[in-house]
């Protein structure tokens, strides 16, 4: 029988990017499918602390095994900004568009575009919490490439490759991305705990 777990998230693109990753062994809901329409606070100044608190939020409520992340793009020239505030860099209304404007703005003239991606997923299951990181490091370049993925994607390329995270299928980047290196860690400790 397949371990049902939620995680934490409407957004439909990470959704599937995840889903995507995960063995026959897990059925994965997200908090549509167990009629979570709360907007869940996101107020800690970690993306640690976001990514436990969604969790918490979950478990305390619905009583059910789940996971979270946040995610952020820690650019080295803008002292790691975004950040935790990477969805909002641009203000609430978390516009992927106007997040990545504002982001090649601020790095208009600078030599150093180094940069990385940090996931961190808060597992909540059976009383225990942990959490598993994931970082990619990259550079961001000067207009956006590819269609593919979501947020930031367009403008980061990761190291040691030729195409931006959107420029890649879904298989290709979750080899390689923050994300997929966080859900390794995850799908590890799952398979040796439960």
């Amino acid at each position: 029988m397949a371990l049902k777990l939620v995680f934490a998230t409407h957004n439909q693109h990470k959704f599937r990017e995840v889903k995507a990753l995960m063995p026959a062994t897990i059925e994965l809901v997200n908090l549509t499918d167990i009629g979570c329409f709360e907007d869940i606070p996101e107020t800690a100044d970690t993306i640690e602390g976001n990514a436990q608190l969604k969790a918490d939020f979950v478990r305390n409520h619905y009583d059910l095994p789940c996971f979270a992340d946040d995610t952020g793009l820690e650019v080295t020239a803008l002292d790691g900004a975004p950040g935790v505030y990477s969805a909002r860099y641009a203000g609430p209304k978390k516009d992927a568009i106007a997040n990545m404007e504002k982001l090649l703005e601020a790095l208009a003239g600078k030599e150093d575009r180094s940069a990385q991606f940090k996931t961190v997923i808060a597992l909540s299951m059976e009383g225990k919490e942990v959490m598993f990181p994931g970082i990619c490091q990259g550079t961001i370049i000067h207009e956006p490439k590819g269609d593919q993925g979501f947020g930031y994607d367009p403008i980061f390329l990761p190291e040691g490759y030729d195409l931006t995270f959107a420029e890649m299928n879904q298989e290709e980047k979750g080899k390689i991305s923050h994300r997929g290196k966080a859900i390794a860690l995850l799908l590890d400790y799952v398979r040796n705990n439960f």
